[in-house]
């Protein structure tokens, strides 16, 4: 990898901090035994998970280490949380989330609507921002669950979900709400046992953990179903061996995202910011695809009109920069994104819409040389874009 990289793709994953490692290593050579067991190797593990069980409690602010779940990543938790309320509610059909969730919520409530189920999909502003009322008018009798994202994963826009968990509670006590903090954890302050949350999800390689470690809060007298069944582990919640090396990773990760929290939410802020608008000052094709009043600190979607997005992410990758045209998980896919299809963005940015995630590792130096580098990489491919008379007009016009 060269070291003159440029990684801007810190809502697909983030760098594992070193302290993270390290903590990590002596459980899988030397205090390699199962939790579960009874001897001393065993216990060294065993408290090893109880003192990250604890971490993970003052991380998400919950009221006791019990309602701490360990799963493998927020899509387990996502499908924990919900089909394990589902299965203890069968006669509840109905079920509520937004139109711009991570596809681990929006895949998993079409399966459910492939079984009975009649599932509502609230929409979104121009900026990202929830219908609030348009949900909370959803809410019926029959409302087995409401699933809505704390922060989304392309623009960053902070749904009100303390707000909304009261609300659906006030309209129907036994609706569970589940939400995917993936990408607020370590970004902003989360509190749950201050709010009427049932579920809240969350992932380690978002917030410089390890990959394939994943943690899922239930608040203390929550029934829920397991969706692995096996021994005894998580109380029955969750069965398997404890990952005990990557429990303890996650630990690390999340005791030093509370150290670095208020760098978060200012030096991150003024790095994202200064990207921002370096490139809207520079680019005159540029637009902001999100200006909510609340975004996660490290967040820009960005779109470039009359130009391929997948051509600019080349173009940067040759440049050493890394960033990306949305969620990770549909990379792959040539369809424009179903967040910004939501928010109404206009077709002639759609396609060329770029999401920039910054770090704690992200350098004011790092910022520079992006907005330097990117109006050259725009103007080369603004020449061969098929919209050239478009383009002229915006070219020309704009100040």
């Amino acid at each position: 990898m060269s070291q003159n990289l440029i990684y801007l793709d810190n809502n697909a994953t983030t760098k594992v901090d070193e302290k993270v490692v390290e903590a990590m290593l002596p459980y899988f050579s030397e205090e390699y035994g199962n939790p579960s067991s009874i001897y001393d190797l065993a216990h060294t593990a065993n408290t090893a998970v109880r003192h990250s069980r604890e971490t993970m409690k003052e991380f998400l602010g919950a009221k006791d280490a019990k309602e701490i779940i360990f799963t493998s990543c927020g899509s387990e938790s996502a499908n924990t949380a919900i089909k394990g309320v589902l299965e203890l509610n069968r006669a509840k059909k109905h079920i509520i989330t937004t139109k711009i969730e991570h596809p681990c919520v929006l895949n998993l409530y079409k399966d459910l609507e492939n079984k009975s189920y009649r599932a509502d999909y609230i929409g979104v502003d121009s900026n990202g921002d929830l219908d609030v009322q348009e949900l909370l008018s959803k809410v019926d009798k029959d409302t087995a669950l409401v699933s809505v994202m704390y922060a989304n994963n392309e623009t960053g826009a902070i749904f009100p979900v303390k707000e909304i968990a009261q609300k659906v509670k006030e309209i129907n006590p036994e609706t569970k709400v589940y939400v995917d903090a993936v990408q607020a954890a370590g970004k902003i302050p989360i509190n749950v046992k201050e709010t009427e949350i049932d579920f809240l999800g969350i992932s380690a390689h978002k917030f410089h953990g390890p990959k394939g470690i994943g943690a899922l809060y239930v608040k203390s007298g929550t029934m829920m179903a397991p969706l692995i069944i096996g021994g005894h582990q998580e109380r029955g919640k969750r069965a398997g061996t404890e990952n005990v090396p990557y429990i303890v990773g996650m630990a690390e990760a999340a005791k030093l995202a509370m150290e670095h929290l208020s760098d978060e939410l200012t030096e991150v802020k003024r790095l994202r910011d200064m990207l921002e608008e370096g490139i809207l000052s520079k680019i005159k094709n540029a637009r902001l695809n999100s200006t909510a009043k609340n975004r996660v600190p490290n967040t820009t979607n960005i779109g470039f009109l009359y130009i391929e997005g997948e051509l600019i992410l080349l173009h940067l990758n040759d440049a050493g920069i890394c960033a990306s045209s949305g969620s990770a998980c549909t990379s792959g896919s040539l369809e424009p994104s179903h967040v910004l299809r939501a928010m109404g963005v206009p077709f002639t940015a759609l396609h060329g819409s770029i999401r920039f995630s910054l770090s704690r590792y992200t350098t004011e130096n790092e910022v520079i040389q992006v907005i330097q580098e990117l109006p050259h990489i725009i103007e080369k491919l603004a020449k061969i874009s098929p919209f050239q008379k478009e383009l002229g007009e915006i070219l020309n016009n704009k100040c």
